[in-house]
């Protein structure tokens, strides 16, 4: 019945930071940027890995969503990373602060948090 996920949409409260962090900081790649005047909104695509899969929306005046504590919903968005310690690494040279690396106790592999400008829980997860 479902393929696969296709895309995971996020909204922004500052569109131009969370672009930067997104492009420049972990390096994801521009499909298409439109801006919809209509509702004063831009709409960015973003590929992970070739892949088309993350929506980068802003609003004007987005109300603010709870994520910590554990909140109902959504609870982060994980990217699969080959050598976690080196983009660890990576992201600290960027300025981007990640929590201490564990081992999930199910799988044995490698994980750490980080979060965007919005503070999105965002988890690297070793393969």
């Amino acid at each position: 019945m479902f393929n696969r996920i296709h895309h995971i949409a996020i909204i922004c409260s500052n569109y131009q930071v969370s672009k930067d962090f997104y492009v420049n900081k972990l390096g994801l790649k521009v499909l298409a940027e439109v801006f919809r005047a209509e509702r004063n909104s831009y709409k960015l695509d973003l590929a992970v890995n070739e892949l088309y899969q993350i929506e980068l929306f802003s609003f004007p005046n987005p109300p603010a969503r709870p994520s910590r504590p554990e909140a109902l919903g959504l609870r982060h968005l994980a990217f699969e990373v080959d050598d976690i310690v080196s983009v660890v690494n990576d992201l600290s040279l960027k300025g981007i602060q990640t929590e201490q690396v564990r081992v999930d106790e199910f799988t044995g592999k490698k994980f750490t948090f980080f979060t965007d400008p919005d503070g999105l829980p965002l988890e690297l997860y070793q393969k």
